[in-house]
């Protein structure tokens, strides 16, 4: 997995590629969180639209964003979720917990 980012005043945008599994989710979560200590912005969108699989791994990334862009005054945003994404955040509940935006 690989991840892009572009930030906007106070928008942080992370594109996150390929598969999130526990091989990789490590490496996203430091870098996502560098970013959010860094940039300090007001929303962050995790766009995981080009996500192709997921497992539990890839709830705690989601989570544990969630947590740190509030402990930096931040709302995460999920936005674009792809199917294999959008099935396991409705099985876990986390639909309810987090903002998706799909456009």
């Amino acid at each position: 997995m690989n991840y892009t980012y572009k930030i906007n005043d106070d928008i942080l945008v992370v594109k996150l590629l390929g598969e999130i599994d526990h091989h990789n989710a490590k490496t996203a979560r430091e870098g996502i969180d560098g970013l959010i200590e860094s940039k300090a912005p007001k929303r962050l969108y995790l766009d995981l639209s080009a996500i192709t699989f997921c497992d539990s791994s890839g709830l705690g990334l989601v989570m544990g964003r969630m947590k740190k862009a509030s402990q930096y005054g931040a709302t995460l945003i999920i936005q674009n979720p792809s199917c294999a994404v959008s099935r396991i955040l409705n099985i876990a509940g986390m639909d309810k917990l987090v903002k998706i935006e799909r456009n």
